[in-house]
């Protein structure tokens, strides 16, 4: 049986500016009953493209065709209208509400019956294998629920045609799974969905086919049982790109950080870390593991000191004469007039990293402008790291006086990631630093990382991706509810133990990272 075009695109083209063409004369086809994956490097115009079918952008050329007839699509209420609904990767849930009255929230004629509108979501949840608490809280829910609340949202409004933003991003194996196995049962009901995705192992499990774009312009479809990873990724990049992560033995290691019985109690009162102790090793990365919320982001703002701890003591070790200093409540300068080379790079890329409305430049002369004794600030320096951030990175932007907040998500990353290394610092803590980037510029970062590790330095990486925790780090811990779960080695662990490590709960036992 024929299967019939869901949407259609047609020498779509979008620009920013006079300079930046997001996307040029794309001519692409998506079929119902099929899930159709989006590939391409960051700035490809993937997420763009998207944008336009769901209504945020309006292109500047060509047409869209829903079932075989011109839309136009102005804004998500003109998307809804050809039952297209998309899952952004960043939520937009009122924590406050519950899943069902988020689910109706927004309806067009504001009425509805909460109890009949449960009714409805229910009978939505079992026709595809959703697993909802209808009644249940956003705030006291975890990451995998609140993505269904955001699919039954889009489903609820009569959407038949789905775009999902990077949807596995922050899921265990487990819930990646099941998530993928909902997505084939709607796929089966003659949905069309559509995926945005960076991992390539997920896009050949899931998808029936593959698009690929490549700096804007549509490069081509295939099938995806006749493709690889090596394939998809030439396709994306232009050449061939090696896709092992090497992983050299640690030399020399001895311990650079260690933590010490951490708590850290919210402004709400929950106790966000509980009683965390490990080491930090130099020439080694140890990885964390864990569901989204667990307590990664307290850990690293604390060891930064970004959080106020209620106990627990952080100990560096000065590389070059032994010496112990106590970073407990320690501002960020404060660490670093201690002659403590920590750098930090942050989750919240423009809300703490760096500063969306200042240049590139300008965000390189952040790290470095206290230093200085004139009053006249010194730009040459920072201009020249930028040049060289940009050139090494392959930083795709206009130029170095280009506001960050006008670059992708991936090439904001490239710019933190590079400004950070650039410190020389010999205790680097990363938060997902390969979140949002393609899979040539992800390979990049992870050589950073090992060439640092090659070099000493005691690297703490917090990821989201279990196959490359498990390729690229020397030992893994596993948080949850604040608490350490494990500690396992990277090298003989599995996907599947870490999965269960990352959903056990506090009450499972108490243990350290010290081996």
């Amino acid at each position: 049986m024929e299967k019939k075009p869901a949407i259609e695109l047609k020498n779509i083209t979008k620009r920013f500016g006079a300079r930046v063409i997001a996307n040029k004369n794309v001519n692409l086809t998506a079929y119902r009953g099929e899930i159709l994956s989006i590939l391409g490097e960051n700035g490809s115009g993937k997420t763009t493209l998207m944008n336009m079918i769901s209504g945020i952008y309006f292109p500047d050329e060509g047409q869209i065709f829903v079932d075989g007839e011109e839309a136009v699509i102005l804004s998500p209420k003109d998307a809804f209208s050809y039952r297209i609904g998309m899952i952004h990767q960043h939520f937009k849930l009122v924590d406050v509400f519950s899943a069902a009255e988020n689910i109706v929230l927004g309806i067009e004629d504001g009425k509805y019956n909460l109890k009949n509108s449960i009714k409805d979501i229910t009978a939505i949840s079992e026709q595809y294998g959703f697993d909802i608490q209808p009644e249940k809280k956003i705030y006291s829910m975890s990451v995998s629920e609140k993505q269904t609340v955001e699919i039954i949202k889009v489903l609820y409004r009569g959407a038949d045609i789905l775009i999902l933003d990077e949807p596995t991003a922050v899921l265990t194996p487990q819930e990646t799974e099941k998530l993928f196995n909902i997505l084939r049962n709607m796929r089966d009901d003659g949905k069309c969905i559509i995926i945005i995705t960076h991992k390539l192992h997920e896009v050949l499990s899931l998808s029936d086919r593959v698009a690929v774009l490549r700096k804007g312009e549509y490069v081509g479809t295939v099938n995806t049982a006749e493709t690889n990873e090596s394939e998809l990724t030439e396709m994306m990049v232009g050449k061939k790109v090696e896709l092992n992560i090497h992983r050299s033995e640690p030399k020399n290691s001895v311990d650079r950080l260690q933590v010490n019985g951490l708590t850290c109690v919210d402004r709400q009162g929950a106790t966000v870390l509980d009683d965390v102790s490990f080491t930090a090793k130099s020439g080694e990365i140890l990885g964390i593991a864990g569901i989204a919320g667990s307590g990664q982001r307290e850990l690293l703002e604390a060891i930064a000191g970004l959080q106020h701890l209620s106990n627990g003591e952080i100990t560096y070790i000065n590389p070059n004469d032994g010496k112990l200093e106590n970073l407990r409540d320690k501002t960020p300068v404060q660490i670093r007039d201690m002659g403590v080379r920590l750098s930090f790079v942050p989750e919240d890329r423009l809300g703490m990293g760096l500063v969306g409305n200042m240049d590139i430049v300008d965000n390189m002369l952040l790290r470095s402008y206290t230093k200085g004794k004139s009053i006249f600030l010194q730009r040459k320096a920072p201009k020249d790291l930028a040049m060289k951030i940009i050139k090494d990175l392959e930083v795709v932007t206009p130029g170095a006086n280009t506001p960050v907040r006008r670059l992708s998500g991936g090439n904001v990353q490239k710019v933190l990631v590079g400004r950070e290394i650039a410190a020389s610092p010999t205790v680097l803590m990363v938060a997902y630093p390969v979140r949002g980037l393609d899979i040539n510029s992800s390979y990049t970062i992870y050589n950073l990382l090992n060439e640092q590790k090659e070099k000493g330095v005691a690297i703490i990486f917090v990821g989201e991706d279990l196959d490359v925790l498990v390729e690229l780090c020397d030992r893994i811990m596993v948080i949850g509810s604040g608490r350490i779960t494990g500690v396992v080695d990277a090298r003989t662990t599995t996907k599947e133990e870490i999965g269960l490590l990352m959903t056990k709960s506090k009450e499972d036992g108490k243990e350290t990272a010290n081996g």
